[in-house]
């Protein structure tokens, strides 16, 4: 009879990935708050320069595009967040880079949500040479996507025997069903703390050599 499969764990239990996406969610809305303070629509700080700070604003999405569309890229929006949560769900033990990843696009995603529904568009403010002006949640974003993409592009690659075999032995505490995190010699439980010391030995030849 095989094993059990192991447990989805829930977004909303891993700490790390949510307080990486609130980080990300308070430095845009912050920022985005500063710049509607000080400066005027347009008015650029310093006013020369390849890098400054411009306060503009985007009716439509990155790059300009689809432009006063706002209740669909609102409901686009929703939906990325959706299908940011239910990618979470897939990975029986999601790894650091697509916890990255997911915490990075999360935090900006809703930054940007937040700005499209209570003012209509979204601020933008960073503004770097011949480049579009973007703001924080978009640059997160963007960053995001590329990890994902790189671990999708890398995700063909055989794990060796040992890392699968660790992964299939300690995936979830048996006590409190947390995660188990790797150390240099075991496992430890993000939840209990409980560890778990384990040694992955090569088979034994036997003394014929057959």
């Amino acid at each position: 009879m095989p094993p059990p499969a192991a447990p989805r764990r829930l977004i909303y239990r891993d700490l790390v990935l949510l307080q990486l996406a609130a980080l990300v969610f308070l430095l845009d809305q912050f920022s985005k708050f500063l710049v509607r303070q000080t400066l005027e629509l347009r008015e650029s700080f310093p006013v020369d320069g390849f890098a400054r700070i411009t306060h503009t604003y985007n009716t439509g999405s990155a790059f300009g595009l689809f432009q006063g569309y706002n209740a669909l890229l609102i409901f686009v929006s929703f939906l990325g967040i959706v299908i940011l949560v239910l990618l979470y769900r897939t990975q029986s033990l999601p790894l650091g880079l697509l916890r990255l990843s997911l915490g990075l696009q999360l935090g900006g995603a809703v930054g940007n949500l937040l700005d499209r529904v209570r003012l209509g568009y979204v601020t933008d403010w960073i503004d770097l040479g011949p480049w579009p002006v973007f703001n924080i949640a978009d640059s997160c974003i963007v960053t995001g996507l590329v990890i994902l993409a790189w671990l999708f592009f890398t995700s063909g690659r055989s794990p060796s025997p040992q890392s699968a075999a660790a992964v299939s032995a300690y995936d979830w505490c048996p006590l409190c069903d947390g995660e188990m995190r790797a150390l240099p010699e075991g496992w430890r439980c993000t939840g209990c703390g409980v560890r778990e010391r384990l040694t992955i030995r090569p088979p034994v030849r036997p003394p014929d050599g057959r």
